[in-house]
């Protein structure tokens, strides 16, 4: 009897020590891909600055011309 718990405890254990790694394994892509979209974010963040930037000097330009006409 106290072998078979042994073994039903030892199957056990190696089935949460599984579990463990496959959620290390998910834990360490998850955030690659946070790493990765973070990073994705902040140069959209950048680009959308410069084209605001951009797009209030053609609007300061354009009002300009039409104080001269």
């Amino acid at each position: 009897m106290e072998k078979l718990d042994l073994q039903s405890l030892e199957a056990q254990v190696n089935a949460l020590i599984q579990i463990c790694n496959q959620l290390a394994d998910e834990n360490r892509a998850l955030r690659e891909t946070q790493a990765h979209l973070m990073a994705e974010r902040t140069d959209l963040l950048e680009k959308n600055a410069i084209a605001r930037t951009r797009i209030e000097a053609m609007i300061a330009r354009l009002k300009s011309m039409e104080v001269g006409i």
